[in-house]
């Protein structure tokens, strides 16, 4: 059988760094090909040399047994080569249809293209309403967007590049309907996936690379958990921490914090909650249900209009986000390149903007905020060659460490997190629970909005659930089973305000299992 594709040799060498060396690897037609590395292992500029934003150094692509160059993602697409992208490649300031549109050939008008959009959401259960703008939606929507938008081009080879990292469980297994389906229809996969059970589900075939080579390709099914990861780090992955200790006083109070929402984003709805110092509280939910919103409110990015925010007793609703920082609440975004960092500045130049120990009398103390970086760099295990990198050179899971360890170095008597391990490795998750239990232990209460179900149980003392802009209550993980908690992602809590409303379909189904 003819090859979909085929790589031969390719190598991509940047400054300091070679991201690809020599690497050779094929997909036949149907076949579901998992690419599994740790953060830095060059699977990302694959893809984006397979797809044509990057060219290769040198080697050979074939495409359906012919040798080509892929010299632009408009060059791919013609292929029948389509690319879901880890970090998202839209348009903030424009509808999703308007995205859509962008990426299509032909003379389609928006509202064929919203209806399709409509028509493939409703058929593959990852609704996207197209009309919506896409700097309203959570990262989780966003996904959705990326993922409709190549399904459009009806492709002969879909690149996935942490597909899931932002989906709730019920539609990570819709997700994985769909990819069955094209597989059977001829359509090859190349995944990218941290999510070791993904790929012992979906995958034929699974390439591992370290450091930039391929190590070895194994059928994933034939293939532990524990053994993937040991292929991937080359060593036994580190342990999570046990939790020791226990909560101390009320270090994050919100007493009926709302915020107006819209047509399109969830706002927040009389939100009230405790945060006690030395305990971990989880949020989890369905992207779009407010979350995001409501640690922007919680930071002072977002002006409640109404409710109030208290730390360690004092109020701090009437405080920018500046004035929060300095009094000891730290937050980590969701979104690292563009919110939790500036793409094209160093790792030393983000670390002095959020650091306010590193400007004094309007001098910059550069010295102290590169040693500082380098903290960071060293204990949170970050691979780059110097704090000088840019943040957006840096792999999605080496930023999301530095991101972390350069708000938990700062020693926050709060801690908020939006989504702490998105597309991260087994060994960086690893890295980064033990440091939030690290913390917890020192005494800092901290605050997890997170779609893992089984991280916020892993990390977690209590955990409450967001739907609609409404908050449930917060319960000792060990009190509520994870098939409850599917129910509460329906907005289906006891005391809920959505139990009795008829008008209402659930965006979870209420029998849904969450694994």
């Amino acid at each position: 059988m003819t090859a979909r594709l085929r790589l031969n040799n390719i190598t991509k060498t940047y400054p300091g760094i070679r991201a690809n060396d020599a690497i050779s690897l094929e997909v036949q037609p149907g076949e579901v090909l998992a690419i599994l590395g740790e953060n830095g292992a060059g699977k990302s500029t694959l893809m984006k040399i397979i797809f044509g934003s990057v060219a290769p150094d040198c080697g050979e692509i074939e495409f359906d047994g012919v040798p080509v160059k892929i010299t632009s993602p408009s060059v791919a697409r013609q292929l029948g080569i389509a690319m879901v992208h880890q970090h998202f490649a839209v348009f903030e300031t424009l509808t999703v249809a308007q995205n859509v549109v962008l990426g299509l050939p032909g003379s389609d008008s928006l509202a064929v293209v919203s209806a399709r959009i409509r028509e493939l959401g409703d058929h593959y259960g990852i609704p996207v309403d197209p009309d919506a703008v896409v700097a309203d939606l959570a990262m989780g929507e966003r996904q959705r967007v990326e993922i409709i938008r190549a399904l459009m081009t009806n492709p002969k080879l879909l690149i996935l590049d942490e597909p899931t990292s932002v989906l709730t469980p019920q539609a990570v297994r819709r997700l994985f309907e769909t990819l069955k389906k094209l597989s059977a229809e001829g359509v090859s996969i190349v995944f990218i996936s941290h999510k070791l059970d993904e790929i012992r589900e979906l995958a034929d075939r699974c390439t591992v690379l370290r450091a930039g080579r391929v190590v070895e390709t194994v059928v994933p099914a034939q293939e532990t958990e524990q053994s993937l990861a040991r292929l991937m780090i080359g060593s036994e992955p580190p342990k999570l921490r046990e939790k020791v200790g226990e909560p101390g006083k009320v270090a994050l109070e919100l007493n009926h914090l709302s915020l107006d929402g819209g047509h399109h984003v969830s706002g927040v709805s009389n939100v009230t909650l405790q945060v006690r110092a030395g305990e971990i509280v989880g949020i989890a939910g369905i992207s779009g249900n407010g979350q995001s919103r409501l640690l922007g409110v919680v930071m002072g990015e977002l002006k409640a209009n109404g409710g109030s925010v208290r730390l360690n007793g004092q109020d701090l609703t009437h405080l920018g986000a500046a004035e929060r920082r300095k009094m000891g609440l730290r937050y980590v975004p969701e979104q690292r390149l563009g919110h939790g960092s500036v793409p094209e500045f160093s790792l030393l130049s983000n670390t002095i903007l959020t650091g306010d120990q590193f400007h004094k009398r309007g001098i910059l103390l550069r010295k102290s905020a590169a040693e500082y970086a380098r903290s960071v760099i060293e204990r949170f295990k970050v691979k780059t060659t110097s704090e000088l990198k840019p943040a957006q050179a840096l792999s999605g899971g080496n930023l999301q460490k530095f991101i972390v360890g350069r708000e938990i170095l700062n020693r926050p008597s709060v801690l908020m997190i939006d989504q702490p391990t998105w597309g991260v490795d087994v060994g960086a998750a690893t890295v980064i629970h033990n440091a939030l239990m690290r913390l917890r232990e020192e005494g800092a209460g901290i605050l997890i909005v997170s779609e893992e179900v089984d991280e916020l149980y892993a990390v977690c003392d209590r955990i409450a659930v967001m739907y609609r802009g409404c908050l449930s209550p917060a319960v000792p993980v060990s009190s509520i089973a994870t098939d409850e908690l599917g129910r509460w992602m329906a907005g289906l809590w006891p005391g809920s305000p959505f139990r009795q409303r008829t008008d209402l379909t659930p965006d979870v189904p209420v029998e849904a299992k969450v694994d």
